[in-house]
């Protein structure tokens, strides 16, 4: 990472974003597709792409993921060493009917103040444009954050940008399983349905510095995960403790408790 952390600095400043590739192993890459097995199957209720960061509170592998060293040595070199979660989502789409996502800033949904924070985008499989991949219009984060309008009620956020998209700027990221993509609170990005007969999955990571506010605190999953807190800014929950009736067993040797 130190070789190449003044690279992936300066291409983020150019672009908004930039993709790492195999940051993460094959085999924390493998536990965590178990992982999204194991809640699919824990919560009928949900659709794979509503696995949201309030499961991650109770859940003891989903808080070791996400404080992985590599991953908060990558967002270090865009937040600062001292460093929380904000919140995390596994994106999920199912073979043929995964839903998109429109054209959005993220930034524009997000209770901080300011709004300094980065996106770490794990893929967990393949991810092209045939399965639903990240798509990308670089250096639309120095605009600022535009207004959003309704739009198709069978996508993810069911609203969009407010303004028209340039399809001849965008930039499809192909990726693999363990790559990942990081990208600013005001990069301009969306993501296509999967008609594929594939899975396209993901993990997202939201990590603020801890001197960035969280104005409505329900809305977050905050855990300091590197650093020191801001005394009186935040209130950081505790890591919960695995019990075995309740939680994901990893397999032996990777993150969370083992077998």
């Amino acid at each position: 990472m130190q070789a190449t952390s003044g690279a992936l600095t300066r291409q983020y400043a150019a672009d908004g974003y930039v993709v790492v590739r195999d940051a993460i192993d094959p085999d924390l890459v493998g536990a965590a597709n178990t992982h999204i097995d194991w809640l699919l199957d824990r919560h009928p209720e949900l659709a794979p792409e509503q696995l949201g960061h309030r499961l991650c509170r109770d859940d003891p592998f989903w808080i070791e993921l996400v404080s992985d060293q590599r991953l908060l040595d990558l967002a270090e070199l865009f937040v600062g060493p001292d460093i929380a979660l904000f919140a995390t989502h596994y994106l999920c789409k199912p073979p043929r009917c995964g839903k998109g996502v429109e054209w959005h800033q993220d930034g524009a949904f997000w209770p901080l103040e300011p709004m300094n924070v980065v996106t770490l985008w794990l893929a967990l499989t393949g991810s092209d444009l045939e399965n639903g991949c990240l798509r990308v219009l670089p250096g639309s984060h120095r605009s600022e954050l535009a207004q959003m309008r309704p739009t198709d009620r069978d996508s993810v956020l069911r609203r969009r940008i407010d303004t028209d998209v340039d399809e001849d700027r965008v930039e499809d990221l192909v990726m693999g399983p363990g790559d990942v993509e990081v990208h600013h609170p005001n990069m301009v990005h969306s993501s296509t349905p999967n008609r594929s007969d594939r899975w396209r999955r993901a993990l997202t990571i939201r990590y603020i510095p801890t001197s960035t506010r969280i104005t409505r605190p329900d809305e977050a999953s905050p855990f300091l995960l590197r650093g020191e807190a801001v005394t009186g800014l935040n209130a950081y929950l505790e890591p919960p403790p695995f019990r075995a009736d309740d939680h994901f067993r990893s397999p032996a040797g990777k993150v969370g408790p083992a077998c």
